[in-house]
């Protein structure tokens, strides 16, 4: 197996964050009423923080924090308001657990300042830093590490891995101009954003291809509309559809896998991680 994989370090707080040694999950967090999945169950800091542990002890290591629905329709959220619903949650999730690394899922830089100084330590941008291009500075101000997720607003694709390749080299061209180094770039494909069933499927057979653009990937399928359609399943039933294409991206170099289901994830992952890492009953 020729799989990819890049090793990066970042400190994150109390924790030293390495990629190259085993997947990482990335457990998601939504304190919003109208996510796709799991929307008004977190939506209070206490709530989110009870939550929050759960992900840890099922085996997250790292906790993606949303304050606005990015499922399709979703209705968009001003930057005080997301504020109001995030920065209490960070502030009760760097206290209570701050040895796990917090991510901000926001594509507004107020909103992204506010939440690394309130104890985050990762900005994760749906756009891509296109939205608002003033995402790149602050996270060149604050050298965190940022998660560039590919999007747009059309689907006029001539040839699409190339074409998702150059969005995403766009985004990586915005970073770098304002000063984030090619070590603090990590690369989302976008499954489910821009994208219909076909194109999904696609990406998902190419991650290979994307892995090879010089930075570590990132997978975000859980419980995405595609598994659900070709399941005929719901949202709550298609954990197994989930594992299978978390099996198939880490085989083809992705690194951080972004999921509702951490528990259940953890033991394709740890499955994976024994085979590609070689490592028996290997610690992940």
């Amino acid at each position: 197996m020729q799989t990819r994989i890049y090793k990066r370090s970042y400190v994150c707080g109390e924790t030293t964050l390495t990629l190259g040694e085993r997947t990482l999950v990335m457990g998601i967090l939504n304190v919003t009423p109208d996510s796709f999945s799991d929307g008004g169950k977190y939506n209070s800091p206490d709530r989110a923080v009870a939550h929050a542990r759960q992900l840890v002890a099922d085996g997250a290591d790292i906790i993606d924090l949303g304050g606005e629905s990015t499922r399709p329709g979703h209705d968009p959220v001003g930057e005080q308001e997301e504020l109001e619903r995030v920065i209490p949650v960070i502030e009760a999730l760097h206290r209570e657990i701050p040895h796990i690394p917090i991510s901000i899922d926001t594509y507004k830089a107020r909103v992204a300042e506010e939440s690394l100084k309130a104890g985050a330590h990762i900005l994760n941008d749906v756009w891509g830093f296109k939205r608002e291009p003033e995402m790149a500075s602050v996270a060149a101000a604050y050298r965190c590490p940022v998660i560039l997720m590919h999007n747009r607003d059309n689907r006029d694709y001539r040839h699409l891995i190339q074409d998702i390749e150059a969005d995403l080299r766009e985004s990586i061209s915005i970073a770098k101009q304002a000063g984030v180094t090619d070590e603090m770039i990590i690369l989302d494909p976008g499954i489910g954003f821009a994208k219909d069933y076909h194109e999904n499927l696609e990406v998902m057979g190419s991650l290979d291809l994307l892995a090879e653009m010089g930075y570590p990937l990132l997978l975000g399928t859980s419980r995405k509309r595609f598994i659900r359609t070709a399941l005929e399943l719901g949202p709550d039933e298609v954990v197994h559809g989930t594992a299978a294409t978390v099996a198939l991206g880490i085989a083809q170099g992705c690194q951080i896998m972004r999921v509702h289901d951490v528990k259940e994830i953890k033991q394709t992952v740890r499955m994976c991680d024994t085979i590609l890492y070689k490592k028996k009953g290997a610690v992940l």
